[in-house]
């Protein structure tokens, strides 16, 4: 079977308690070797390859090319202060810092720590709390890197949003979702959309304590969580569709005669913007592109949080969720990654996980 030793990791892992179910993609020089589901997406329900996952930080770098779709349009400059878009922004003092579209997809702009409310107040409210919210004492923007998990990816929306004028649930739906065929992908899932879907969501379960359980309700996994878009955390749909995202990501853009993005747009997206600084949340360096993280293993492969295993390429660019999925294209290696599991297992144990996970796809394509 292709990839049986990875399989056998992640069924290992089922049977350890550390995840319910698990999915994988792989694709190899443009070939799929792996799309599958195995163990249960929720009680008495198994995963399959069409079961959603949440992807939550997985999803950074959708955002990002959405933000690059219309710099390639003229319509923003990855330069431009954040206050061009949002006069708002400027508020205690951020106009003086002049935090840029650059930064904020770096992690580099220096307002990480938010209570957006998300998801029990408005829109409007989330982007009223940022804009409200100093610069982190002490912190020189652009000269420190911290990684913002909601608020810089929100401020990302509502630029595009006040540029194009469609919400960003809609627009990443019609400009990337939808040319992709990534029809069960969705930042800001309806609520119809929810229901009629039923049990092929996968619920998410926390399994650092034992015996595993799933809190009681599901606190990822809820109608109101899917419902109301948060650009930096709550993407979902079944893995493949990731895959399907950075495929076209490894062929410049582009696709048959669909092209998403130019080839030199991907090259600026996924190149080094960020090196070799310390990251005020991961206490680790770790090199990033524009909303994409990219190889880091240099930097001491060990100890590197969401990396992408001991075998990816200097040029290998990609994301992971928290304590539970990753994705990633290797353009040395022409192979795409892309899995999730349904249970988060703490930090040290997720990390375990997923350098045997990337490691074993590697080795069983001949790749290490």
């Amino acid at each position: 079977m292709p990839l049986s030793k990875t399989l056998d990791i992640l069924q290992r892992g089922i049977e350890q308690g550390e995840h319910p179910g698990a999915q994988v993609y792989v694709s190899y020089r443009g070939k799929v070797v792996a799309d599958a589901g195995l163990g249960a997406a929720r009680e008495n329900v198994p995963m399959s390859a069409d079961s959603l996952l949440p992807w939550l930080s997985a999803g950074k770098p959708i955002t990002a090319v959405c933000v690059a779709k219309l710099w390639e349009r003229g319509e923003l400059e990855l330069d431009d202060r954040v206050v061009k878009f949002i006069p708002e922004f400027a508020a205690h003092g951020k106009e003086k810092e002049g935090v840029t579209i650059r930064q904020v997809l770096t992690h580099t702009g220096c307002f990480p720590n938010v209570n957006t409310g998300w998801p029990h107040v408005t829109w409007d409210e989330v982007i009223r709390r940022i804009c409200n919210t100093p610069v982190h004492a002490g912190w020189r923007v652009g000269e420190v890197a911290s990684y913002h998990v909601q608020s810089g990816w929100f401020i990302l929306a509502e630029i595009i949003r006040r540029i194009d004028g469609r919400t960003f649930d809609v627009f990443v739906r019609e400009e990337l979702f939808e040319p992709l065929g990534m029809h069960d992908s969705w930042i800001g899932m309806p609520a119809k959309k929810f229901r009629a879907y039923g049990e092929r969501i996968a619920s998410m379960h926390q399994t650092e304590k034992s015996p595993a359980a799933p809190p009681k309700p599901d606190p990822l996994v809820r109608e109101e969580r899917f419902a109301f878009p948060a650009p930096g955390s709550n993407a979902a749909g079944p893995i493949r569709e990731l895959g399907v995202f950075y495929e076209i990501m490894l062929t410049h853009g582009r696709r048959g005669s669909l092209e998403i993005l130019s080839p030199q747009t991907v090259e600026a997206l996924t190149a080094r913007h960020r090196v070799g600084m310390l990251d005020q949340v991961f206490q680790h360096k770790m090199d990033w592109g524009l909303g994409f993280i990219v190889d880091s293993k240099h930097y001491g492969e060990p100890t590197l949080p969401y990396g992408f295993g001991p075998h990816a390429s200097r040029r290998t660019f990609g994301h992971s969720g928290n304590q539970s999925s990753c994705a990633f294209a290797d353009p040395e290696r022409q192979l795409v990654v892309a899995w999730a599991c349904n249970g988060q297992p703490g930090e040290e144990r997720h990390h375990a996980r997923a350098a045997a996970i990337n490691a074993a796809i590697y080795e069983e394509l001949g790749l290490a």
